[in-house]
This record gives C-alpha cells, sequence and structure tokens, in this order.
C-alpha cells in the first residue's frame, strides 16, 4: 500500500472502504448539496479538482458536464479504485497526491471540490495556499464539512470530537473569505445494520455504543456547512 508523501490518515475510508462506500450511498438522499453548489458556480465545460476522491465516488457526477475531471488521492489503493470506477470515462485522470503537494500546474482548476477531505479548518493552511496557486482566476473552490453546532448527527459529531469547536471552525473560513452555506441533508441507509456498520467506522466504539442506543431508525437528520470562495 503506497500512501503520497505528507498524506493524512482518514481511519474511515482508508480502513475501511466497503463500509464507507454504503456511507457514500446513504449520504444526501434528497440531493441538496448538488444545486446548491450548482447554484453558486456550475462545473458544466469547467476543469473540476476532486481533492481527497478516495474511490471516486463523486467523480462520475462531475464528469457528466464538466470538460475534465482531476481526482487527488493519497491513498494508493483508494486512487487505483477511483481509476478503475472511471475508467471508461475519458475526461476523468486519478492522480495519487495531498491537498498540501496538488500534482496539478499552476493557475489550471476552475472548480475545486473537497467532501470531509483535509479541509477541517484550522491546521488546513498549506492546503490552502495549494488553492491559491492551482486555482484559476475566477474560479470558486467547494469545502463540504459537518456542522456541528445543529442537527442530530452534528451533537453526536460535537460531543464525540470535542476539541473541533464549531465557533472556530466557522471563524477560521470567514475571516478567511470563504462564504458559509447551511444545509441540512440527512443520511438514509438500506438496513439498520448498515447505519450501525457506518457510525462505528466514523465513532469509537464507546462513542458508538452510546449512539446507537439512542437513536432508532435508518435516517439521521444531519447538517453540513457549504464553503465556497470564489478566486
Amino acid at each position: 500500500m503506497s500512501i503520497a508523501e505528507g498524506g493524512i490518515p482518514s481511519p474511515n475510508i482508508w480502513h475501511h472502504p466497503k463500509v464507507y462506500e454504503v456511507e457514500n450511498r446513504a449520504v444526501d438522499p434528497n440531493g441538496v448539496i448538488e444545486p446548491a453548489m450548482r447554484a453558486i458556480r456550475d462545473w458544466a465545460g469547467a476543469t473540476v479538482l476532486d481533492i481527497g476522491c478516495g474511490t471516486g465516488f463523486h467523480l462520475p457526477t462531475f464528469a457528466a458536464t464538466a470538460a475534465q475531471v482531476i481526482g487527488v488521492e493519497p491513498h494508493g489503493a483508494l486512487a487505483d479504485a477511483a481509476r478503475r470506477r472511471t475508467q471508461a470515462l475519458p475526461n476523468v485522470d486519478v492522480r495519487q497526491g495531498t491537498a498540501q503537494r496538488l500534482p496539478v500546474p499552476d493557475a489550471s482548476i476552475d472548480v475545486m471540490h473537497a467532501r470531509w477531505a483535509y479541509f477541517f479548518g484550522p491546521g488546513c493552511e498549506p492546503g490552502l495556499a495549494e488553492l491559491d496557486r492551482v486555482m484559476r482566476r475566477g474560479g470558486t473552490a467547494f469545502v463540504i464539512d459537518n456542522d456541528g453546532s445543529r442537527s442530530t448527527f452534528g451533537e453526536w459529531f460535537s460531543t464525540s470530537y470535542p476539541k473541533i469547536k464549531a465557533p472556530v471552525v466557522e471563524r477560521f473560513w470567514t475571516d478567511r473569505g470563504w462564504h458559509r452555506t447551511p444545509l441540512d441533508m440527512g443520511w438514509r441507509f438500506e438496513s439498520r445494520a448498515d447505519l450501525e456498520a457506518v457510525v462505528k467506522i466514523e465513532f469509537t466504539p464507546e462513542d458508538s455504543k452510546r449512539i446507537l442506543a439512542s437513536h432508532q431508525g435508518i435516517e439521521v437528520d444531519y447538517a453540513i456547512n457549504l464553503w465556497s470562495r470564489t478566486f
């Protein structure tokens, strides 16, 4: 297993890619995120960069209308899976690399997408410096992150990860000129077993036990922040 130098471990997808695929399918069942992004900046005909693309789950969506899609992923096995997923899409290129050292030329990207990948607020300054390098003038970057200040999932997240404080994260982005679009997306699983499996890769065993004991069913209300900036 090869990891690009500087790659920051992502315990959920790095160690449990099949379960993370279940999570990806459960996310945003009503399709809230894509229209919100397109309302800010459509990627039709654009060059799109997906940072931390994992197994390439989102690449086909971008490729349907973009001119070129570049996925960047530090984990070699996940990058290989993304290449297999998109092998029939001639406008998709998956490259191994990190947000801190992007394998793309200067001023070459129209739209950047990062979803629960590296850009979590304080600490991601090297990746933001790389965005300054690779984004074209007039290009737009999107970062999708958890909103720990509201929703059932937000309560789980803020309680389980108390060092990540929603006001601090919000101030980090707004101070750097990013715009916040709060969204309510949700999780909807096909079975209770799927929900339980996903909770167990996102939280510690102790927190997972507490969460699952407190929540019934296969749906979870889940708030996120869509951060955007035009360069």
